[in-house]
């Protein structure tokens, strides 16, 4: 057997062949098992969502404890920085009146200085109290 007819002229074209589709339908029963699965995934989603929020509210009372604990820790801090403060400015008071007591020693001596120039610089006034002792030839004596 062959796959050639022998009734047909091989001169005359032959048409191709075209491909042939097929659709299948497949036809499925209706089933809730989606519904199911959406039911259940709400459900754990309200379960996560009541356990935050209970969760929450008892570790807010903890955290109100911390945060008066961390303002009384700011709180000290900021006395230990206000005595500091007031520590530093009375260093600062201190020495501005050092400074003011040496500046006006500094000025006395000065005014001591200039009256003992002043005297140092004055005329000395030399009178003879005797006139010079002469020998008899008329020389002075010699020591």
């Amino acid at each position: 057997m062959s796959q050639y007819d022998p009734n047909l002229d091989p001169q005359t074209p032959q048409p191709t062949p075209q491909p042939v589709y097929t659709e299948t339908v497949v036809v499925r029963p209706e089933s809730a098992t989606g519904w199911w699965v959406a039911v259940g995934l709400a459900l754990v989603v309200l379960v996560a969502i009541a356990w935050l929020l209970l969760s929450n509210r008892q570790s807010d009372a903890e955290a109100e404890a911390r945060l008066a604990e961390a303002q009384a820790q700011a709180a000290s801090a900021s006395a230990q920085v206000q005595g500091r403060i007031v520590d530093a400015e009375a260093g600062v008071a201190i020495a501005r009146a050092d400074a003011a007591r040496a500046q006006a020693e500094a000025v006395r001596a000065a005014a001591d200085a200039r009256a003992a120039e002043a005297r140092a610089a004055a005329p000395i006034l030399v009178t003879p109290t005797a006139p010079p002792a002469t020998t008899t030839n008329g020389a002075a004596p010699s020591n």
